[in-house]
């Protein structure tokens, strides 16, 4: 099981918040999501989630009931959110520059690894400002959140598709190479087979009458005795070549 969220979470104590905020955020970051009391909202969203890192590190956004806005970590005013968007979008063009560059499929891969957990926050994260938008309607800044968010979703969307496809690509091509190969290996063995069938017999006379054994056929007529030889290993040479290649066949 993932050790995600295993760290603790603390709202500012200067923050002078609902004390219902308090209870229902526990010791662990959770999930993004919005919550609401007393006209006033308090966003936990997820610091971009970096390569390897299985914790997700909470980040505070508070709109007190006069429309301020304040975080725990980038500041305050609208501006802290669209700071917090920000480095989404930094952290996709990192990988869109990563996906450029990318030779093998294992640099497609291990975008996806590190794209896989960013798209799941960008998903959720507008999913929330999404629900901030339905609750002030006529709010700019907060539309602007919304679409900003949006886009980014889209982005790592076709930026995921798009290395996929790259990875499905190299990896079929990867396949076609090597039945290419396996095949000419395959025709390789053949023909050496071949060769090896059509010149045994020839060695193998050659060898037994190249022993200094007394067989007789020293006696017969020179040349003829030696072509006879070669003809007769060449002829069950054809014959093995053939048996092998039918073998083969079948």
């Amino acid at each position: 099981m993932s050790n995600q969220n295993h760290n603790n979470v603390k709202l500012p104590a200067t923050w002078s918040v609902p004390e219902e905020f308090r209870n229902r955020l526990g010791t662990h970051v959770g999930r993004q999501r919005m919550m609401c009391e007393d006209d006033q909202v308090l966003l936990v969203l997820h610091a971009p989630p970096m390569p390897d890192e299985d914790e997700r590190h909470g980040r505070f956004f508070w709109r007190k009931a006069d429309g301020t806005w304040v975080s725990d970590q980038l500041g305050q005013g609208p501006d802290s959110i669209m700071k917090h968007i920000n480095q989404y979008d930094r952290r996709l063009g990192e990988l869109e520059k990563l996906e450029d560059e990318a030779k093998s499929a294992e640099d497609q891969f291990l975008i996806l690894e590190s794209l896989s957990p960013l798209h799941r926050a960008i998903r959720n994260m507008h999913l929330v400002l999404q629900e901030l938008r339905k609750r002030y309607p006529e709010a700019r800044e907060v539309i602007d959140m919304r679409d900003q968010a949006y886009d980014l979703e889209r982005m790592a969307e076709l930026l995921a598709s798009g290395t996929k496809n790259s990875l499905d690509y190299k990896i079929a091509r990867s396949a076609e190479e090597q039945a290419v190969a396996s095949d000419r290996m395959a025709l390789s063995s053949h023909r050496l087979n071949m060769l090896v069938a059509f010149f045994f017999p020839l060695a193998t006379i050659t060898t037994v009458f190249g022993m200094e054994i007394r067989s007789g056929l020293e006696k017969m007529p020179q040349p003829a005795t030696f072509f006879a030889v070669i003809g007769i290993g060449l002829l069950m040479g054809v014959f093995l070549m053939f048996f092998v290649r039918f073998r083969n066949d079948k």
